[in-house]
Protein backbone atom coordinates (compact mmCIF):
# COMPACT_ATOMS: atom_id res chain seq x y z
CA UNK A 1 0.00 0.00 0.00
CA UNK A 2 1.78 3.09 -1.22
CA UNK A 3 -0.89 5.72 -0.55
CA UNK A 4 -0.06 7.58 2.67
CA UNK A 5 -3.71 8.53 3.21
CA UNK A 6 -4.34 4.84 3.92
CA UNK A 7 -1.50 4.56 6.47
CA UNK A 8 -2.75 4.35 10.03
CA UNK A 9 -1.13 6.46 12.73
CA UNK A 10 -3.48 5.60 15.60
CA UNK A 11 -5.95 2.81 16.38
CA UNK A 12 -8.18 2.63 19.42
CA UNK A 13 -10.65 -0.15 20.17
CA UNK A 14 -14.03 1.15 21.29
CA UNK A 15 -16.94 -0.67 22.88
CA UNK A 16 -19.25 -2.70 20.68
CA UNK A 17 -16.66 -3.86 18.11
CA UNK A 18 -15.93 -0.35 16.88
CA UNK A 19 -12.57 1.21 16.14
CA UNK A 20 -11.35 4.79 16.10
CA UNK A 21 -8.87 5.09 13.24
CA UNK A 22 -6.53 8.00 12.54
CA UNK A 23 -4.74 8.10 9.21
CA UNK A 24 -1.55 9.81 8.09
CA UNK A 25 -3.54 12.57 6.37
CA UNK A 26 -5.01 13.55 9.76
CA UNK A 27 -8.48 12.14 9.10
CA UNK A 28 -10.08 10.26 11.98
CA UNK A 29 -12.97 7.85 11.50
CA UNK A 30 -15.03 5.55 13.67
CA UNK A 31 -15.85 2.24 12.04
CA UNK A 32 -18.34 -0.37 13.26
CA UNK A 33 -17.08 -3.88 12.51
CA UNK A 34 -20.11 -5.80 13.82
CA UNK A 35 -21.35 -6.63 10.32
CA UNK A 36 -18.00 -7.90 9.08
CA UNK A 37 -17.41 -9.90 12.27
CA UNK A 38 -20.87 -11.49 12.16
CA UNK A 39 -20.60 -12.66 8.55
CA UNK A 40 -16.89 -13.50 8.26
CA UNK A 41 -15.86 -16.76 9.92
CA UNK A 42 -12.16 -15.85 10.43
CA UNK A 43 -13.25 -12.68 12.30
CA UNK A 44 -15.68 -14.41 14.71
CA UNK A 45 -12.99 -14.50 17.43
CA UNK A 46 -13.22 -10.69 17.56
CA UNK A 47 -16.61 -11.02 19.26
CA UNK A 48 -14.55 -11.57 22.42
CA UNK A 49 -14.32 -8.07 23.91
CA UNK A 50 -10.94 -8.76 25.53
CA UNK A 51 -9.42 -9.82 22.22
CA UNK A 52 -11.04 -6.95 20.30
CA UNK A 53 -9.60 -4.48 22.82
CA UNK A 54 -6.08 -5.58 21.78
CA UNK A 55 -6.40 -3.97 18.33
CA UNK A 56 -3.15 -2.38 17.23
CA UNK A 57 -1.46 -0.99 14.14
CA UNK A 58 0.27 -3.65 12.08
CA UNK A 59 2.41 -3.92 8.95
CA UNK A 60 3.81 -0.37 9.00
CA UNK A 61 0.39 1.20 9.35
CA UNK A 62 -1.28 -0.74 6.54
CA UNK A 63 -3.39 -2.97 8.80
CA UNK A 64 -5.13 -3.26 12.13
CA UNK A 65 -4.16 -6.53 13.73
CA UNK A 66 -5.06 -8.77 16.63
CA UNK A 67 -3.35 -11.91 17.95
CA UNK A 68 0.15 -11.11 16.64
CA UNK A 69 -1.07 -10.75 13.10
CA UNK A 70 -3.22 -13.90 13.04
CA UNK A 71 -6.22 -11.64 12.44
CA UNK A 72 -5.80 -8.42 10.49
CA UNK A 73 -7.81 -6.02 8.38
CA UNK A 74 -6.39 -3.76 5.67
CA UNK A 75 -6.40 -0.04 6.44
CA UNK A 76 -7.71 0.92 2.98
CA UNK A 77 -10.72 -1.38 3.37
CA UNK A 78 -11.38 -0.04 6.87
CA UNK A 79 -11.24 3.54 5.63
CA UNK A 80 -13.64 2.74 2.79
CA UNK A 81 -16.06 1.10 5.25
CA UNK A 82 -15.84 4.06 7.63
CA UNK A 83 -16.51 6.52 4.80
CA UNK A 84 -19.55 4.49 3.71
CA UNK A 85 -20.84 4.19 7.28
CA UNK A 86 -20.59 7.98 7.59
CA UNK A 87 -23.00 8.27 4.63
CA UNK A 88 -20.43 9.19 2.01
CA UNK A 89 -19.24 7.41 -1.13
CA UNK A 90 -16.27 5.10 -0.66
CA UNK A 91 -13.53 4.91 -3.27
CA UNK A 92 -14.11 1.19 -3.78
CA UNK A 93 -17.41 1.96 -5.52
CA UNK A 94 -15.45 3.64 -8.31
CA UNK A 95 -13.21 0.58 -8.67
CA UNK A 96 -16.28 -1.67 -8.84
CA UNK A 97 -18.08 0.59 -11.34
CA UNK A 98 -15.06 0.62 -13.66
CA UNK A 99 -14.73 -3.16 -13.43
CA UNK A 100 -18.44 -3.97 -13.80
CA UNK A 101 -18.74 -1.76 -16.87
CA UNK A 102 -15.36 -2.77 -18.33
CA UNK A 103 -14.34 0.87 -18.74
CA UNK A 104 -10.84 2.20 -19.10
CA UNK A 105 -9.93 5.30 -17.14
CA UNK A 106 -10.12 7.33 -20.36
CA UNK A 107 -13.58 6.00 -21.25
CA UNK A 108 -14.91 6.51 -17.72
CA UNK A 109 -13.51 10.03 -17.40
CA UNK A 110 -15.08 10.99 -20.73
CA UNK A 111 -18.40 9.43 -19.69
CA UNK A 112 -18.41 11.44 -16.45
CA UNK A 113 -17.12 14.66 -17.99
CA UNK A 114 -14.09 14.86 -15.70
CA UNK A 115 -10.36 14.53 -16.21
CA UNK A 116 -8.63 11.17 -16.05
CA UNK A 117 -6.48 12.50 -13.20
CA UNK A 118 -9.54 13.48 -11.12
CA UNK A 119 -11.08 10.06 -11.68
CA UNK A 120 -7.84 8.48 -10.43
CA UNK A 121 -7.98 10.68 -7.31
CA UNK A 122 -11.50 9.38 -6.60
CA UNK A 123 -10.69 5.77 -7.45
CA UNK A 124 -7.58 5.76 -5.26
CA UNK A 125 -9.28 7.47 -2.32
CA UNK A 126 -7.01 10.51 -2.51
CA UNK A 127 -10.05 12.80 -2.79
CA UNK A 128 -13.55 12.13 -1.51
CA UNK A 129 -16.00 10.95 -4.18
CA UNK A 130 -18.63 13.67 -4.62
CA UNK A 131 -22.20 12.42 -4.50
CA UNK A 132 -22.80 14.00 -7.94
CA UNK A 133 -20.01 11.88 -9.44
CA UNK A 134 -21.45 8.69 -7.98
CA UNK A 135 -24.91 9.64 -9.25
CA UNK A 136 -23.37 10.25 -12.68
CA UNK A 137 -21.84 6.75 -12.54
CA UNK A 138 -25.24 5.26 -11.73
CA UNK A 139 -26.94 7.31 -14.44
CA UNK A 140 -24.38 6.28 -17.04
CA UNK A 141 -24.85 2.64 -16.04
CA UNK A 142 -28.63 3.00 -16.27
CA UNK A 143 -28.60 4.30 -19.84
CA UNK A 144 -25.23 3.05 -21.16
CA UNK A 145 -24.92 5.62 -23.94
CA UNK A 146 -23.61 4.10 -27.15
CA UNK A 147 -21.94 7.29 -28.34
CA UNK A 148 -21.30 10.81 -27.06
CA UNK A 149 -24.97 11.77 -27.29
CA UNK A 150 -26.71 11.39 -23.96
CA UNK A 151 -30.34 10.32 -23.86
CA UNK A 152 -32.92 13.05 -23.32
CA UNK A 153 -34.93 11.04 -20.80
CA UNK A 154 -34.64 8.26 -18.24
CA UNK A 155 -35.54 4.82 -19.63
CA UNK A 156 -38.73 3.10 -18.51
CA UNK A 157 -38.35 -0.11 -16.50
CA UNK A 158 -38.89 -2.15 -19.70
CA UNK A 159 -36.33 -0.08 -21.61
CA UNK A 160 -33.88 -0.39 -18.71
CA UNK A 161 -34.31 -4.17 -18.66
CA UNK A 162 -33.73 -4.31 -22.43
CA UNK A 163 -30.57 -2.21 -22.11
CA UNK A 164 -29.20 -4.63 -19.49
CA UNK A 165 -30.22 -7.94 -21.04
Amino acid sequence: MSKSHFRLTKVKALKGCCLSLTFADGQTFTVDLNGWIAKTKPLKALQDAALFARARIGADGSTVEWKSGEIDLAADNLRNLAVEQAGNIGHERIWEWLHENQLTLEQAAAALGISRRMLIYYRDGEKPVPRAIWLACLGWQAVRPKDKVLPSRIPSPKEYAALHS
